[in-house]
């Protein structure tokens, strides 16, 4: 069972049906979910040239997915635990709704609670840039949390949101560990060490999360694998590492595949290119890992998170 903490589908569905098209889901489903997915945090990214109008646009998003998903009975937007378990067994595909980015709430409290009761129950800070809540690793500033983004995570424990801290610079990482108990997660970041880029983690981040009992998702943009020919091999590097930094039960999945973006064509990692490949991912991590270890990072260590913090 795989479960892939961030996917920017959204946004290809968005402007697929923006062109005109329906169904995009179900036509698409071989090439996006046939491979192995059985849940998969749907994020609605605010792209740069979309930020002045980040409430319509995420809004916008959100309408789209929820039409296209019902026009499948493959999948279905789940909002609890026993949602995710009960679509599953039913043999279709579970879908989380998550913000990258908290553009669309803006600088309303009352937003966050709007999107909660449309589905969202995942919550990346920032995008790579400042907003209204904090500073992302691209600012040049390095500011931590602001005063709304204090209030952000407070009502998003209250409401039962995951708070994922891929893309925050790093002071408002340690700000987030320092105002909430709940396990965190950063969805769709590497190791530091093994690569230098700034989205990546150090070690001294991917230890905080793990000692709350969250979850890495090892990313696969080529960029935060290795600078210089990133392969499916530096991958599992980058979960081993992790995990023998923090404990198997730490690490997860978070692909961020990227391939069917505009501009973003080519850019991947050699030997998992997309996610047809999923099934040569599995075999090279039984190279490393246990099957019960495997399934761990695969499935397990985030339907744990996820039922601690959504319920």
């Amino acid at each position: 069972m795989i479960f892939d903490a961030h996917s920017d589908l959204p946004t290809f569905i968005y402007d697929e049906r923006d062109r005109g098209k329906v169904h995009v889901l179900e036509e698409n489903f071989e090439r996006f979910f046939a491979p192995g997915i059985d849940a998969r945090v749907m994020a609605i990214w605010t792209r740069p040239d979309r930020r002045s109008n980040a409430t319509v646009y995420g809004l916008e998003v959100l309408n789209a997915l929820r039409r296209d998903i019902e026009e499948s009975e493959r999948f279905e937007l789940v909002t609890n635990s026993e949602g995710m378990k009960r679509v599953i067994e039913e043999g279709r595909i579970a879908l989380w709704l998550g913000l990258e980015g908290g553009e669309p709430i803006g600088e309303s409290i009352h937003l966050l609670e709007v999107f909660y009761r449309l589905g969202l129950r995942v919550l990346t800070l920032t995008w790579s840039l400042r907003n209204a809540i904090g500073d992302g690793v691209f600012e040049r500033t390095n500011g931590g949390l602001t005063n709304f983004g204090i209030e952000v995570v407070g009502k998003a424990e209250e409401l039962g949101i995951v708070i994922d801290l891929s893309h925050i610079n790093e002071a408002g990482f340690w700000d987030v560990l320092d105002i909430t108990a709940f396990p965190v997660i950063a969805s769709h970041s590497n190791a530091r060490t093994l690569c230098d880029h700034r989205r990546n983690l150090t070690d001294e981040q991917i230890k905080a999360i793990a000692e709350r009992g969250g979850v890495i998702g090892a990313v696969a943009i080529p960029s935060f694998v290795h600078r210089e020919r990133a392969t499916l091999e530096r991958y599992v590097e980058h979960i081993a590492y992790m995990a023998d930094l923090a404990g198997y039960k730490h690490v997860g999945l978070g692909f961020d595949f990227v391939y069917y973006l505009p501009g973003w064509s080519g850019r991947s990692v050699e030997g998992f290119e997309d996610e047809s490949k999923i099934p040569a991912l599995i075999e090279k991590l039984r190279e490393t890992f246990s099957e019960k270890e495997v399934e761990a990072i695969a499935f397990k260590n985030f339907e744990r998170v996820f039922e601690r913090v959504v319920g």
